[in-house]
């Protein structure tokens, strides 16, 4: 069975994903998934100019395994009417190895990971009423959206504060949201920071932090990339996963910071909450919140229709 993005939108909301996702992020820190961590290959053209990356995700956990494959290929903005990140996920019986399905990855990608930071938000910044987002892109919309679903306040036009390199793109994007576009550090002088940016270099800055924000850095995933200078960086730092952050952060191995506990330790009260003062999520993105995309969709379409 093979499941398109348009047949995905129909079974996977935020409503069951959000709880899923912090479901999964207790179990992926108390031992209960086998996942390696995701190899890459960088992919080059016949003259050898790099073009984009290929990535593969495995992992098991409960009732199911999966593996998704993954591109980004940035040029896809400018040359292409693709989108630059393009996915498949396969989903499979852990029992038999059976697959089950195969489902076009890109909308689940989008969504898990939107539904990865509201359970920070959640979890590590209780009662925020402003929401600053760097980046006008994909993840910029889906994270305004999934943080809207469980922050009342950000429904507010007022609340929600955008900026992107392109202003065009800041402003577009804040009147299809009703949100409001902004200079980057009033932005970034929000409760809650979300960095959704394709910059490997620093693009927010400590200075315009205030002491007890939460910082969710989403946009840079690689060991040389990072959306956060180390003044941002020296806030009490959570992690989806120790093992990634410690291998494919820029954010982390270069500016030295030390991961304080992963999120997942947090929920399931096995580490600290720390303390009120600045605090840094780096999110990578894990096989476990694609599996749990995939199986939300497959139980959906499972599910009878109610009448």
């Amino acid at each position: 069975m093979y499941l398109s993005e348009e047949q995905i939108r129909l079974h996977l909301t935020y409503k069951t994903l959000i709880p899923a996702i912090r479901q999964s992020l207790i179990d992926y820190s108390s031992g209960r998934v086998d996942q390696p961590l995701r190899q890459v290959i960088r992919v080059k053209d016949h003259t050898g100019a790099f073009t984009g990356w290929f990535a593969t995700m495995p992992v098991v956990a409960g009732e199911f395994m999966a593996v998704k494959t993954v591109t980004f290929f940035p040029d896809n903005a400018a040359t292409s009417a693709l989108p630059t990140h393009q996915a498949i996920i396969e989903l499979l019986d852990r029992a038999t190895g059976k697959p089950l399905a195969l489902m076009d990855g890109r909308l689940i990608t989008e969504m898990r990971t939107a539904a990865v930071s509201a359970v920070a938000v959640e979890a590590l910044a209780p009662g925020p009423q402003t929401l600053g987002i760097l980046g006008s892109g994909v993840q910029a919309r889906s994270h305004i959206s999934a943080l809207r679903a469980i922050q009342p306040a950000f429904r507010e036009p007022s609340a929600v504060r955008i900026w992107s390199r392109t202003q065009e793109n800041a402003q577009r994007l804040a009147v299809e949201t009703g949100a409001t576009a902004v200079p980057i550090e009033e932005a970034a002088g929000c409760d809650v920071v979300v960095t959704v940016t394709s910059s490997s270099t620093p693009i927010l800055l400590g200075k315009w932090l205030e002491p007890d924000a939460l910082v969710l850095a989403v946009g840079a995933v690689g060991p040389h990339l990072r959306e956060l200078d180390d003044a941002a960086m020296q806030g009490c730092l959570i992690a989806e996963s120790r093992q990634g952050a410690e291998n494919e952060s820029g954010d982390v191995l270069l500016s030295g910071a030390q991961v304080h506990a992963e999120l997942g330790e947090i929920l399931a009260g096995s580490a600290p909450l720390p303390a009120a003062r600045r605090r840094v999520f780096k999110s990578l993105g894990m096989a476990i919140e694609d599996l749990t995309g995939a199986v939300a969709v497959w139980r959906s379409l499972a599910r009878p229709p109610s009448h």
